[in-house]
């Protein structure tokens, strides 16, 4: 048998908080951040290519198009090192055409990037301490000039060149608005800073020698060759659909846990957290785009401003609101509103404005339809559909329908059709939400909450809960292949119930640590388990006893399964290897050659398998296991996977499925999930699903 290949097919999800997000690549197609790729995705026709990242990335931080739409920079951090690699976009597929990775100055990451007007030069903008701004020949790999953009560790947002001046660049950070010039090798200051300093967050050029600059505080100004012209103040204002007051975005404390090394430095999180205090938060103006007659910016949580430049006058007024519309389908409406715009840009007619939100999600509207509305203020659109705004905890698939249900730390649940690539169901609730499973007639799921364990129909538009269990905070269930029983676990607990009665039948007891993971065998007579105390045990559910146990106290398993023949348990944890165990006893394992595996899954044919690891990445490879280093490796995240879940053949195309949530919190890449789907022939056209991140199709 030949080698397990898989290709990316689709993608669901955002990563927000890369620096520049968002941006088109023509009129029809946008460019966008996801798990470790960027997304080429075409508005109209809905398809979707994909740009890798580098192998053991860590995440992106900030990316770039030049202007001729020629070339991608993307920054990453890849084993600790920075490193920029240049897309040639005009290739199919995308092409590397440099990487800058060797610096002979002390870099730890670069937040900002920018192409030059011609597309020749890029300038880069390196993290506190450093705060280098760099100019290069980026083709020959040759630093022009470097500078120290700041010696008092203030965080730098943005850096740009003039639109028609190779020579002239901004720079904006807290406290810091500069403009430099290129001349005989070196970047010199060119404009005096006078007045109160500012946080400058956001900029953009109105003209060859203008620029509209924002701050947190919700202040505009217009700097005309580095001197102020024009000034004006965005007013706290009510959203039109009830009272609301703006308030800051409060993220729930269990997002804690993903902390956010991968967040370009400070924008959006200080930003929000050194004003959270404050009871009437300012309109902080994180993101400005300009366009022909005018600019556009972010006014506070969920409200964009429109501003036209007046004639034969340097400046602008106020000319239309763009709100984000509330979400009817949200359990608390009044919260759809309260997030912010961290980026925007406008298509090369001006005919779209497209923006990108701090939950992840992605709007659009035309701008043509604001003018109709004279004097009312107009609304978004989802450019896709909603998204995951918070870490996906659970996924699950069915038999009957080509469905992926997926829960969230956002306290949602969410059904997907891997077919349509479209979203189908879903619903907000008042507590988070850590598992999730699918009956195979896809017509109800369970799911365990903070609170409770849920039983729940999926109906046409509605997911309405119609059993209830006292479980609190149950982290793994799973219903049986038949579906006329489901499992569910409590910490060291698994609880089996029945579907008919829907009564509790059997409790499993044994596992003197957590259980991280359960599998039923085909025919639902045994239910396998493993925890965090190193034991594998099988469980014969007729007695409700242990048939086989395995323990090895060394081994915190993460993820267990079973071959489609129940003679093989496959077991992966601490250690690092694949473990075969079979009759209680360990009969094989498999080095993971130093990475930890974090989740397993088996083909429905036995001779496929593919795992997670803690660095992102998904390997799939032949079974028998092979002794050698035999596999193929695909950087799919830059965080954790964490769950791998199989989807049932369909005539002659089995299928996989995988999950993993971003790595950084509160909003870029965590809220995602890949699936990854293998075909028994070369047939690429099956689209899958992967909330923020990536779809693989194994042949």
């Amino acid at each position: 048998m030949s080698a397990v290949v898989a290709q990316s097919l689709h993608v669901f999800g955002l990563r927000s908080h890369v620096a520049n997000n968002i941006f088109f690549f023509d009129e029809q197609i946008i460019i966008f951040p996801s798990g470790n790729h960027c997304v080429k995705y075409n508005v109209d026709q809905k398809w979707q290519k994909f740009i890798p990242g580098s192998d053991k990335s860590q995440g992106m931080l900030a990316l770039s198009i030049s202007p001729n739409r020629r070339y991608l920079a993307i920054s990453e951090t890849v084993q600790e090192k920075p490193v920029i690699t240049i897309y040639e976009l005009s290739s199919n597929p995308c092409r590397k055409r440099k990487v800058l990775s060797n610096f002979d100055f002390l870099v730890h990451k670069f937040i900002s990037m920018a192409f030059s007007p011609d597309s020749k030069y890029l300038l880069t903008q390196t993290s506190p301490p450093e705060s280098n701004l760099v100019y290069w020949l980026w083709e020959k790999q040759k630093v022009m000039a470097i500078v120290r953009t700041d010696t008092q560790n203030n965080p730098v947002y943005q850096v740009s060149f003039n639109p028609q001046d190779n020579t002239q660049v901004c720079v904006t950070g807290h406290g810091m608005f500069k403009l430099l010039r290129f001349a005989e090798g070196t970047l010199k200051q060119t404009n005096f800073q006078r007045g109160e300093p500012q946080n400058y967050l956001a900029h953009t050029w109105v003209a060859d020698d203008k620029i509209v600059v924002g701050t947190d505080t919700g202040r505009l100004f217009l700097f005309e060759s580095g001197d102020q012209r024009w000034e004006t103040s965005i007013m706290i204002k009510e959203p039109t659909n009830g009272s609301k007051s703006l308030e800051v975005i409060q993220e729930s404390e269990s997002l804690i846990e993903f902390p956010p090394t991968s967040s370009p430095v400070p924008s959006y999180e200080r930003v929000v957290g050194a004003s959270s205090h404050s009871s009437l938060a300012m309109p902080q103006v994180f993101a400005i785009a300009a366009f022909s007659k005018g600019f556009v910016c972010s006014a506070g949580p969920g409200r964009v401003l429109l501003f036209e430049k007046l004639e034969d006058k340097d400046f602008y007024r106020e000319s239309r609101e763009i709100w984000i519309p509330v979400d009817p389908q949200s359990n608390d409406p009044s919260q759809s509103d309260k997030q912010d715009v961290l980026c925007m840009c406008f298509s090369p007619s001006e005919e779209t404005l497209i923006a990108s939100t701090s939950k992840n999600q992605l709007y659009s509207i035309t701008m043509s339809l604001t003018e109709i509305s004279k004097g009312e203020p107009a609304h978004f659109e989802y450019l896709m559909y909603p998204l995951h705004s918070a870490p996906i905890t659970g996924l699950a698939t069915c038999i009957r329908k080509p469905l992926i249900a997926t829960c969230s730390l956002d306290r949602s649940v969410r059904l997907w059709n891997y077919e349509s690539n479209t979203l189908e169901l879903f619903k907000e609730y008042q507590e988070e939400a850590y598992t999730i499973s699918l009956h195979p007639s896809g017509h109800f799921i369970v799911v365990g909450f903070a609170d409770k364990l849920r039983l729940m129909n999926l109906l046409i538009d509605d997911i309405r809960s119609f059993k209830e269990y006292s479980v609190r905070g149950c982290r793994e269930c799973s219903f049986s292949n038949g579906g006329h029983l489901f499992a569910a676990v409590n910490g060291n607990v698994i609880h089996i119930f029945t579907t008919t009665s829907l009564e509790n039948i059997s409790n499993l007891k044994g596992h003197t640590g957590k259980i991280r993971s359960i599998v039923w065998n085909a025919d639902d007579s045994k239910l396998i388990s493993c925890g965090t105390d190193g034991a594998v045990y099988e469980w014969n559910l007729s007695t409700g006893k242990r048939d086989t146990e395995c323990v090895l106290k060394s081994c915190s398993y993460n993820c267990v399964t079973i071959s489609p023949d129940a003679k093989i348990i496959f077991a992966v944890g601490s250690d690092q290897t694949i473990k075969e165990i079979a009759d209680s006893s360990i009969l094989r394992e498999m080095s993971a050659f130093d990475v930890t595996y974090t989740t397993i899954a088996i083909s429905h044919s036995g001779r496929m398998m593919f795992v997670g690891t803690s660095v992102g990445t998904i390997r799939a490879m032949k079974y028998p296991l092979p002794l050698q280093k035999e596999f193929n490796e695909y950087q799919a995240h830059a965080g954790p996977i964490i769950k791998v879940r199989g989807t049932h053949p369909s005539g002659a195309h089995p299928r996989a499925a995988c999950h993993i949530p971003t790595f950084s919190i509160p909003s870029t890449s965590q809220h995602l999930f890949s699936l990854l789907f293998y075909s028994s022939t070369n047939s690429f056209n099956k689209p899958l699903l992967t909330i923020g991140t990536l779809c693989l199709n194994y042949f």
